[in-house]
């Protein structure tokens, strides 16, 4: 008799069911009008109540069915008990009809690692910018980024009333990545996507020194992920420590899954395994296609900045 989904493919399953439930949450907040928005270190770096709510949403649903998982959440919570209402108990179906690559088919729940953002873009999404927001849920075994779930809350809304709101993107590496048409970049142009609201001196200087055709300023990984794999952009390019491991564990494995390559500037591969520290200290580069290209451009004292 053939043996139920692994362990990985209805975690993958349950994670896509919840970041939509997450989606819906942070649509809701927007809808009711308050915001509740705490600064947490800097009037850049901002906490709202779907913040809040979706991560314990996000985090209670997995923690539910998944006991033995160790979750690591942007937002610093107290515990408490959550609402039932917030709790997604169903799973996506057609992931569970997928098979598991053979190199993940015996993973253990308590070998991995869930990193969650529960609203990538916040500055963004408290200022109207809803295109930037996505809610992120990575996965990661041995210290490497293996399956990840992106929701677009406000995919769509700029179509107009009427228009079905939100997808969601899914990957695990070695099966490949799902719910997106993937394009790139016509040959030859170097658009860069860098960040809107946490620019400086180092940033600029690693942007400029790519020699781009064109630069766009968004906010959110997740978003500039995105960016890359539907040929918006070619090279996200964020040579600061503002970037955290939930922010890029989901994009991550998005990217990879279509060949693409995220690491930081100095060209090192990302670490995920729950010890490592939250920050990505030597800031982000990813590509869809020529990462050496990018890399190579990298100025040294932008190097010499941030250390791993």
């Amino acid at each position: 008799m053939a043996s139920g989904p692994t362990v990985l493919m209805r975690l993958v399953a349950s994670a896509y069911s919840i970041a939509q439930k997450a989606g819906t949450i942070v649509r809701r907040v927007i809808a009711e009008g308050d915001l509740g928005i705490v600064e947490k270190t800097s009037p850049t770096d901002l906490q709202t109540k779907a913040d809040r709510m979706a991560q314990m949403s996000i985090c209670s649903s997995l923690a539910r069915k998944f006991p033995k998982l160790t979750i690591i959440g942007e937002e610093d919570l107290p515990s408490e008990d959550v609402d039932q209402e917030l709790i997604e108990d169903g799973q996506w179906e057609e992931i569970l009809r997928k098979p598991c690559p053979a190199q993940y088919s015996a993973i253990k729940e308590e070998d991995l690692v869930v990193w969650v953002d529960p609203l990538d873009g916040t500055k963004e999404y408290t200022e109207g910018l809803l295109d930037n927001v996505t809610v992120l849920i990575g996965i990661a075994y041995e210290g490497k980024a293996i399956a990840g779930v992106i929701n677009q809350p406000y995919y769509n809304y700029q179509a107009g009333p009427g228009a079905a709101l939100g997808r969601t993107i899914w990957g695990v590496l070695g099966l490949g990545a799902f719910g997106f048409q993937l394009k790139e970049v016509p040959a030859g142009k170097h658009i860069i996507t860098t960040t809107r609201s946490h620019s400086n001196k180092l940033v600029t200087d690693c942007v400029t020194a790519m020699n781009p055709d064109d630069v766009l300023r968004v906010g959110g990984a997740g978003n500039k992920i995105i960016q890359l794999i539907e040929g918006k952009a070619s090279a996200y390019v964020f040579a600061s420590p503002g970037c955290k491991k939930w922010d890029t564990c989901a994009p991550e494995v998005i990217l990879h899954a279509v060949g693409g390559k995220l690491t930081d500037v100095h060209g090192n591969a990302l670490q995920y395994d729950k010890e490592v520290k939250h920050m990505n200290s030597a800031g982000v580069l990813a590509s869809l296609r020529n990462h050496d290209y990018y890399a190579s451009r990298v100025p040294e004292s932008v190097k010499n900045a941030l250390v791993p």
